[in-house]
């Protein structure tokens, strides 16, 4: 028996012989769920029985405004996350002075959505902090190089506006170009924004604060205005 590593997909401690169970384990033995699905006829019931046992109201709440892009009331919101309306009012306009979601007052009540800029910023620096994030840039500007190549245009506005009659298949790629370029985009706008935050300087202060030194990643010390 060699002394190898455990596999990078596999524990780094195994059970002792006395930890191990006296009869083999089953798939029976194992309870996938936390909610009996024995109380229940309808899969939808079971999965939203299941859905609030696992999270708060404030999880729900943030689950289901994160995916809202079309305006909608509290009372809507509070449907779809499991929650009282007043609960989900209130978690709302907290939610709303915080940024994090837009409101609107109606003839017929305040409306809630996800702000799209929090929205935007929030993808920007999920997208940053992945250690793929330049394969994915490269990944998808040689999709859009395949598009150009096979259309013969620098763009999908381009080919749409051309005289050129689209079959559904072609207005279909128009589509996934469109989102391939804004795809890009964000890309493109996480890696400037991890750059910026790697080359983010230091300020030391000095005296009275207003002179002193600003520390670049590089060491280099430069002199305070």
């Amino acid at each position: 028996m060699t002394d190898e590593p455990p596999s990078a997909d596999g524990p780094d401690e195994f059970p002792t012989e006395a930890e191990l169970p006296d009869e083999p384990v089953t798939a029976a033995d194992v309870e996938p769920f936390a909610v009996d699905d024995d109380d229940f006829e309808d899969v939808d019931e079971f999965a939203a029985a299941e859905w609030k046992h696992e999270t708060t109201a404030d999880e729900r709440i943030r689950a289901v405004i994160d995916r809202t892009t079309t305006p909608k009331s509290a009372g809507d919101i509070a449907e779809t996350a499991l929650v009282s309306e007043t609960k989900a009012r209130t978690a709302l306009n907290k939610l709303s002075e915080e940024g994090i979601v837009r409101s609107q007052q109606t003839g017929s009540g305040k409306l809630y959505s996800r702000d799209p800029e929090w929205h935007l910023l929030k993808q920007i620096r999920r997208l940053a902090g992945s250690d793929t994030l330049v394969d994915q840039i490269q990944r998808i500007k040689r999709e859009l190089a395949a598009y150009e190549a096979e259309y013969d245009a620098p763009d999908p506005e381009e080919l749409l506006v051309s005289d050129r009659d689209l079959d559904q298949d072609e207005l279909d790629a128009v589509s996934h170009w469109r989102t391939a370029k804004r795809e890009l985009s964000h890309l493109r706008a996480a890696y400037r924004f991890r750059e910026a935050k790697e080359r983010a300087p230091t300020v030391t202060e000095q005296g009275d604060g207003r002179t002193g030194t600003q520390t670049t990643p590089t060491g280099d010390q430069l002199p305070l205005e």
